[in-house]
């Protein structure tokens, strides 16, 4: 790997590495999503500066060049990317059902003692009339 290519490489990690921890700071992202970005852009920078490793990584996966272990990696990451989202939104679903389930059982008991204060109170006038 050329010098050029290295200093880009990384910059782009570091970027990454940055802007993930400025985005968390700012509250904008949460900590737990911000594992997953952070590990693979410290990944990145590692591989980076020790590119005998993923010359030896290359070679362990059976690969032929140092860039189609970059693709791999690459597609690991999106794929482990949607494993979180998709748990995160399984969680948020079942935590939605639960509480349209609440709000339908609040909404019948508010209704039950409303028509129950509606028929007292029509109870109370129609005796109040006969007294009368």
């Amino acid at each position: 790997m050329t010098i050029k290519q290295q200093v880009f490489a990384i910059l782009i990690s570091l970027t990454v590495f940055i802007f993930t921890i400025d985005l968390v700071r700012k509250k904008r992202l949460r900590e737990e999503y911000s594992l997953l970005w952070l590990a693979t852009s410290l990944a990145m920078i590692i591989l980076i500066l020790r590119y005998d490793w993923l010359l030896a990584l290359t070679k362990l996966i059976g690969a032929v060049l140092p860039t189609t272990t970059l693709f791999l990696g690459s597609i690991i990451f999106l794929i482990s990317l949607s494993v979180q989202f998709s748990m995160r939104i399984s969680k948020l679903s079942d935590q939605v059902k639960d509480l349209v389930q609440e709000n339908a059982l609040l909404r019948y008991e508010f209704e039950k003692s409303t028509s129950v204060q509606t028929v007292v109170s029509a109870t109370q006038s129609r005796k109040s009339e006969e007294v009368t």
